[in-house]
């Protein structure tokens, strides 16, 4: 029978990247020296996750998408995507900047023979005094008012920065233009695809002392002017129970900061369930066979929930908070 699974983090080198994600979540990614991004759970194409707990150890995501079907991901889900596994799931490290970047969305995906589009979710575990993140435009624009800054070497001055603590959430739509900025930890709920368009990189070099490559063509096509989203999601958490955050067409996210046991019935979800734990530790009880098991999670790992195993206890050990993720 399917049990929660763990899986084998997948880590990446990033110019940007810095030691977060070893000194706050505890993950051993040496011999790294800027870890920007930890893949937790990924069905990408030659990125596929790893599982490394029970009997299915050793074998990929994408594998066992194969065989265990609807009982795995929920069927609706399986209805949609098939054998692809539909969420990306990381952590991200900027000890400086991201470039200002765009993603597109699944119709300029179809057009142009991508995977799919890129919408997403940044959950703030961690930062420093002053921390920012970039959301859009501080006005509406057009598109020659945008070509017209990039060209002016301007685009700094029109882009719309936004001061950030932990806790706070933001969902970036494909078509956002948007940027990560030094400073930052967060977590990230994404749709499966890593197609990013930069307009501008601060003129930075790469290791090889070459300016890192620039696409305003396509940044300019997947823009979506109409969509200027700045704020963070407003949402109050409530201990001891779920507390939504979003729901999107891609994935809804809640949030469980829990004392004290807390039962989950996803009989009627449909779909599997990602805890991402963002501090302190758990444990995560369900019934294999009539028989009583449990799984461990604390701060830094990711657990999948087959669809199948619909009823499950949460146990902090002694405190937890967690981030709930399903296909809604």
């Amino acid at each position: 029978m399917l049990y929660p699974l763990k899986f084998k983090a997948q880590y990446h080198e990033k110019i940007w990247g810095g030691n977060k994600i070893n000194t706050i979540l505890h993950k051993n990614y040496s011999p790294l020296s800027n870890c920007g991004e930890s893949w937790e759970i990924s069905g990408m194409q030659n990125y596929s996750s790893e599982i490394v707990n029970g009997f299915l150890a050793g074998n990929t995501l994408n594998e066992i998408v194969e065989v265990y079907m609807g009982d795995l991901v929920g069927e609706k889900v399986f209805d949609m995507f098939g054998n692809e596994f539909p969420l990306l799931i990381k952590f991200i490290d900027a000890k400086d900047n991201l470039s200002i970047q765009v993603h597109p969305d699944d119709d300029y995906a179809g057009k142009h023979h991508l995977a799919s589009g890129k919408t997403e979710m940044w959950y703030i575990i961690d930062t420093e005094k002053n921390t920012k993140i970039n959301v859009g435009f501080k006005e509406q624009l057009t598109l020659s008012e945008l070509e017209k800054h990039i060209q002016n070497n301007t685009l700094e001055d029109i882009l719309n920065f936004i001061p950030i603590q932990k806790g706070d959430a933001f969902y970036i739509p494909a078509g956002q233009v948007h940027a990560i900025c030094k400073g930052t930890l967060l977590a990230e709920i994404q749709q499966c695809a890593d197609t990013t368009f930069r307009l501008y990189d601060y003129n930075r070099k790469d290791q090889s002392g070459q300016l890192r490559p620039l696409h305003i063509k396509e940044a300019l096509e997947a823009i979506k002017f109409d969509q200027n989203t700045n704020a963070p999601i407003d949402y109050l958490c409530h201990k001891n129970t779920s507390t939504p955050i979003i729901r999107s067409p891609y994935f809804a996210v809640n949030t469980i900061d829990f004392d004290h046991c807390v039962e989950k019935v996803y009989a009627e979800m449909d779909s599997f369930v990602i805890y991402i734990c963002l501090e302190g530790k758990a444990t995560i009880g369900y019934e294999d066979d009539y028989e009583e098991k449990q799984e461990s999670i604390s701060q830094g790992e990711c657990i999948l929930i087959p669809a199948l195993l619909d009823n499950i206890l949460l146990t902090p050990q002694p405190q937890c908070k967690l981030l709930e993720v399903y296909i809604p």
